[in-house]
């Protein structure tokens, strides 16, 4: 399903106005001697939220005809939900990792993102760039000395390049769960969303576990196709990136916020998973809390994310 085709679909279907907030709740396995080892999540973000908007306030999802956004996203996940299925993730990662597409540096990549707004986003409605800008900025500020974290917040939402490039939006944006198991209640709107899912008539698919064994490893996961998964292919790729391996795992899973978030999947990650999970906790402080109205002075901030380019991400990159 092309760009146009999928914005079609979107129109036909009009929803009935109802209320669903999804709560970002943390469940503790006490059967899980994994999840034992882990730092529960509290939400220690307070001195990084812009004072205009309560921690309330972000990721509320509704069901709501009459708020553009909200319609919008719950649309985005709607077609997202129907669509990724085990078969559909791994045909699009055959795709895109073919990297065959176009060569580009990764600033001209970031200039692409001008045109494009997120369908899936209920707090912002600017193009993709500024946000890229913001969520650089404000790790600059958190920790001046680590940049490629700094850089890593510049370039964590590039795989929505593929959107620019015709894939439509269900299968770029949004949060990411993995396919080929149960899926969880903290996924977006799990409960309304995936009724049309071929998978989930699947015996095999529908299990705690499905098709993976306990502990496995996220690595071994095969997650909802997305920007995530395709921008960690394309570094994973890229002959001289010498980002370390943090940056890398921000990427893969900064978007999936029914574990890092909503408390689940626990039983499929391996100790070396949650030794990593606080560093992609860290991350989405300034990923979720640096959507403001401000709008960064970008050509001012160009110059010094280019040297952090060329000494992290140098040259042409293949897409």
């Amino acid at each position: 399903m092309d760009l146009a085709i999928a914005k079609e679909s979107q129109q036909e279907h009009l929803l009935s106005p109802e209320a669903i907030t999804t709560a970002n709740v943390l469940r503790k396995k006490s059967n899980d001697s994994l999840a034992s080892e882990s730092i529960y999540y509290l939400d220690p973000s307070e001195h990084f939220r812009p004072e205009h908007k309560s921690p309330e306030e972000y990721r509320i999802y509704t069901i709501n005809q009459d708020d553009y956004i909200q319609k919008r996203v719950f649309d985005t996940y709607r077609l997202m939900h129907t669509n990724q299925t085990l078969e559909f993730a791994r045909n699009r990662l055959h795709h895109w990792t073919r990297f065959d597409k176009l060569k580009m540096t990764i600033m001209d990549a970031l200039e692409n993102l001008n045109c494009l707004v997120d369908e899936s986003d209920p707090d912002v409605d600017l193009p993709n760039i500024i946000h890229a800008f913001q969520t650089a900025e404000r790790i600059r500020e958190a920790h001046p000395d680590l940049d490629w974290f700094h850089l890593t917040g510049l370039i964590h939402d590039l795989g929505k390049l593929m959107a620019v490039y015709g894939e439509p939006q269900w299968a770029v944006v949004g949060d990411t769960f993995p396919l080929g198991c149960q899926v969880a209640k903290s996924v977006v709107y799990a409960e309304q969303t995936f009724m049309d899912n071929p998978d989930t008539t699947n015996s095999d698919y529908n299990t705690e576990y499905g098709i993976y064994q306990p502990n496995c490893g996220l690595k071994q996961v095969v997650m909802s196709w997305g920007h995530d998964e395709y921008m960690y292919q394309v570094l994973k790729n890229h002959p001289d990136c010498s980002l370390p391996e943090q940056a890398f795992y921000i990427i893969r899973f900064h978007s999936f916020y029914p574990w890092h978030t909503g408390g689940d999947y626990y039983h499929l990650c391996s100790k070396h998973d949650l030794h990593m999970l606080p560093w992609i906790r860290e991350f989405n402080k300034f990923d979720l809390y640096s959507k403001t109205p401000e709008i960064p002075d970008i050509p001012k901030l160009v110059p010094y994310y280019q040297s952090l380019i060329d000494k992290y991400i140098p040259g042409l990159v293949s897409w």
